[in-house]
């Protein structure tokens, strides 16, 4: 039997104890552990962006993420990005640009989207594509992904 340890990460803004194990990753601890299944699993490798979430609030794989990195630290996942029933500004404006088509890469574009607007908040279309470069979408094309990212910036009329 595998040993366990207690990680406390505070997950969407609340304090959470669980037990994991080392091999543990995190994408399979919010999935399966704390039933917070709206970060998708996609390739396992890397490569399609579904499980981003934040980690302090920077994009990070959670499939190439062992739960124990996040021990001590906050992770935010699609289902904390909104204010209660408020949709966040990008998950609107994903809705309002139709973004979304089957929506499973869905969350991991908000995640990313919701990061790098944070941190510039007027990101530019080329900064805006080169941030969403490691997410893949099968459905949309990425045209209207980029537009409702340009228009979930703060004042903007896109």
């Amino acid at each position: 039997m595998t040993a366990q340890t207690v990680l406390r990460v505070q997950i969407n803004g609340h304090p959470v104890e669980v037990p994991a194990p080392a091999e543990r990753i995190l994408l399979d601890l919010l999935r399966e552990d704390l039933n917070l299944t709206g970060t998708k699993r996609g390739c396992d490798l890397g490569t399609c962006g579904c499980c981003t979430v934040l980690i302090d609030g920077r994009p990070t794989l959670s499939c190439l993420t062992l739960a124990a990195m996040a021990d001590g630290r906050a992770v935010t996942t699609v289902e904390g990005v909104s204010a209660g029933p408020t949709l966040h500004p990008v998950q609107k404006a994903f809705v309002e640009h139709g973004a979304t088509q089957c929506g499973f890469c869905t969350p991991g574009f908000v995640m990313t989207a919701v990061a790098l607007l944070r941190e510039h908040p007027h990101a530019s279309r080329e900064q805006v594509m080169d941030a969403i470069s490691g997410n893949l979408c099968r459905c949309t094309g990425y045209t209207k992904i980029i537009e409702a990212i340009l228009a979930a910036r703060p004042g903007s009329s896109h």
